[in-house]
Parts: C-alpha cells; sequence; structure tokens
C-alpha cells in the first residue's frame, strides 16, 4: 500500500480495464459462438424460410384436396364412405405435421450426432431387410411393409437416411473430396446400398430418386470430373441391363417410346391420364367434376394425381403446381448456398435435389415425357410413408433456412 506526502496511506486507484462479471461472461459467450446462435434464434426468419413455408403449406393442402376429390369414387366402389381414404391422408399429414415440427425445432446438427444418425440409418436398412423377405406386392413392386393396420413403405424413410449420412460424409470430408477412398467410395457404397435394396424390391422408381440424390451431392461437393464420369457411365451400364431383364422397366420403356401401340395395355395409363389433362383445357372442369376419377385413369389419387390437377384446374392449374415446385428448388438450393455451416449446406442441397426430381419424374412420367416410373408426386399424391418423409425432410430444410446467413 502506497502513501501520498502526508503519510497517509492512499487508496489503490481502480484500473480502467477491469471488467464487471456480467461484461466478461459476455465476453466469453462471444468468444465460444453462444452469443451468435443466441442472436440467431431470437432474430426474425429470412424471407426464404417463409417462401419455403408456404410453399410446403401450399402443396400439402391442395393435395389433400385433389386427393378427396380423385379418391371418392375408388373408395365408394370398395364399400366405404367417399372420405375414407381422405381421411387416411389427413391422418398422415396430421403425422407429416409432427414430424417437420420436431425436425425444425431441434437443430438440425443434432440429427448428425452417432445416435441419431445410426438409428436413422440402421432403422431404415432394417426395415427395407424386413421388405425383401416379408413385403407385400402391389403393382408389380415388394415395397410395402404391413405393420398391424398400417401398411408403410421403408424406402421413403431411406431417402432421408442417405441425405443425412451423405451430408455428414461430405461435412466432414469435404477438404479430401480428391481422395477417393475418403469421400467417392463412401459415396459408391450408400448409392449401391440404397437402389440395390430397391432393385431387390423391382422398385425402379426408388432406385432412380437415391441416385439422383447422391449424383447431385457430388456435383454440390465439386468431386473430380472423372469419378462423375465413372459413376455415370457405371450408371448407364447398370440401367441398359435393367432394361433388359426386368419385363416391367421393359414395358414401361416400350409404352413410352410407342405410346399409341401401347394404349390398351401397357400405356394404358399414361394414355388416358393424357386425355384427361387435354379434357381440363386452359380453366379445368372445376374440382369435384373430371372424369379420370371415375376409373379411366387407375391410382388417379396416387401416382396420377398430376392429371387430375391438370383436368379439373386446367393448364393454369398444372403450372402453378409445378411452379410451386421449382420455387421450392430454387430457395432450398438458396438456402444450400446461404447456410452457416458446410453440414447445412450439404443437408439442403440433398433435399431439395430429392424433392425436385422426383416431382420431375412423376409429372415427366405421367405426361409421357420420360417413361413412367410409378413414383408419387411429392406432398401431393396419396401415400402415408411419402407424405410423412417429405414432410420431415422439408422440417429440415426450414431449419436450415431459418438460421442461413
Amino acid at each position: 500500500m502506497s502513501s501520498n506526502g502526508s503519510g497517509t496511506p492512499s487508496k489503490p486507484k481502480q484500473s480502467a480495464v477491469t471488467r464487471s462479471l456480467r461484461e466478461r461472461r459476455e465476453g466469453v459467450l462471444e468468444r465460444t459462438g453462444v452469443a451468435e446462435k443466441n442472436r440467431r434464434a431470437t432474430e426474425a426468419p429470412t424471407a426464404t424460410f417463409y417462401v419455403l413455408l408456404v410453399t410446403v403449406m401450399f402443396l400439402v393442402i391442395l393435395g389433400l384436396i385433389m386427393v378427396l376429390s380423385s379418391s371418392s369414387v375408388t373408395s365408394l366402389h370398395t364399400g366405404g364412405s367417399a372420405w375414407s381414404l381422405f381421411l387416411r391422408q389427413l391422418m398422415w399429414a396430421g403425422f407429416g405435421a409432427v414430424a417437420m415440427w420436431a425436425t425444425y425445432t431441434y437443430p438440425y446438427t443434432m440429427w448428425r450426432s452417432k445416435q441419431w444418425l445410426y438409428s436413422i440409418i440402421f432403422g431404415s436398412i432394417g426395415l427395407n431387410l424386413l421388405v425383401v423377405a416379408k413385403g407385400q406386392i402391389v403393382n408389380g413392386a415388394k415395397a410395402w411393409l404391413q405393420l398391424g393396420p398400417i401398411r408403410i413403405q421403408p424406402s421413403e424413410f431411406m431417402k432421408i437416411a442417405v441425405v443425412l449420412y451423405c451430408a455428414d460424409l461430405l461435412a466432414k470430408r469435404h477438404r479430401y473430396v480428391a481422395v477417393k477412398q475418403k469421400v467417392w467410395y463412401p459415396l459408391l457404397f450408400a448409392l449401391a446400398l440404397s437402389a440395390g435394396l430397391c432393385k431387390l424390391q423391382s422398385d425402379y422408381g426408388s432406385a432412380l430418386i437415391f441416385i439422383f440424390i447422391v449424383l447431385a451431392l457430388m456435383f454440390i461437393s465439386s468431386v473430380p470430373r472423372d469419378q462423375m464420369f465413372l459413376t455415370l457411365g457405371g450408371i448407364a451400364v447398370i440401367g441398359i441391363g435393367v432394361l433388359n431383364t426386368s419385363t416391367n422397366a421393359k414395358r414401361r420403356y416400350q409404352a413410352w417410346r410407342n405410346l399409341e401401340l401401347n394404349k390398351g395395355q401397357w400405356g394404358y395409363q399414361v394414355y388416358q391420364a393424357l386425355l384427361s389433362i387435354a379434357n381440363g383445357g386452359a380453366g379445368g372442369t372445376g374440382i369435384g367434376s373430371g372424369t379420370s376419377k371415375w376409373g379411366y385413369v387407375p391410382l388417379a389419387y396416387s401416382d396420377f394425381i398430376f392429371a387430375v390437377v391438370a383436368e379439373e384446374l386446367g393448364i393454369l392449374g398444372a403450372f402453378m403446381v409445378i411452379g410451386a415446385y421449382v420455387v421450392l428448388v430454387v430457395f432450398g438450393l438458396r438456402t444450400a448456398l446461404r447456410a452457416r455451416d458446410m453440414y447445412g449446406a450439404f443437408l439442403a442441397g440433398g433435399i431439395s435435389a430429392w424433392i425436385g426430381m422426383q416431382a420431375f419424374v412423376n409429372i415427366g412420367g405421367v405426361t409421357n415425357a420420360i417413361p413412367m416410373t410409378g413414383l408419387t408426386l411429392p406432398f401431393m399424391s396419396y401415400g402415408g410413408s411419402s407424405l410423412l418423409a417429405t414432410m420431415a425432410a422439408s422440417g429440415l430444410l426450414l431449419n436450415v433456412a431459418r438460421t442461413m446467413k
């Protein structure tokens, strides 16, 4: 203790750099990034978030309306109420809303933890192996599993597992993308396993979506060009082999090449769908007034629901639906480009590729632009597994968009 000139001790001067406990705590939170995360959680969602949310809700609600319109006749013919299939789809939409809320509410990084990621991956693989052993055959594909009163299609849930696995892998190893053992081989394994399980189920449509998902993530991660060409070449060779060995795939390909010749057999559904689309004209016949659901277009409420949309809402309604999917993909890719970390970027990119390509394949098949594959139209077609999986994936996409830069 120092003294002044009079000999009395002087009080120590308070340093100008001494900070209070609160200031020091705030400094630690800033350095560790916790403060930034808290700010993001309290900030208003971005415009991209709202665009994605409105688009998904629009497709789900319109899908429910069109399922009611297109399934009422079938429900009556099977001895049930005209509302039976619609009420079942509404139930699955409720389950999907809960799944969407869960995947949005919890941090998306939680799903890459070993506990969650491995559970989802091995759970989906186990269900698909169970389908191969004891699945039900519907429309030529052994892709459905009966669990008590409900029937599920496990390949839909495996799409989420593949996106999560690939996003986690690429986020960890994106700096080693040129090393085959680090990135290319694991991605090929994921592709071969998922598409191979679908091949065992004769579900070539789902196998095609897995191919698109992995190829899209390879492109986004800038996999070397030679690896991309080798992957595409291998897929082309396998595709030619499938066309030469699978009777169902060969028939659909022949129907696409010459629809007029096959309109009474393998191309019947697509031909009738085109007649329904033409019947709708520009303005449509009005919701509930279409003719396709009266037995002319089998599975009008499922794989061919786009034909019902085009007939009852017209070409304008069809373009509105197509535009909604374009908006979802564009803003999904915008989310990927502005994600705050690599995992979020790959997650958003994979989900956008999945939904966009499945919509393209379904609409292209219904309009005979490409061979029909038997895939559902995301958010809109009747099918609980598809609706639940796509809504859960949308929650993840919204989660990334909520916290993007």
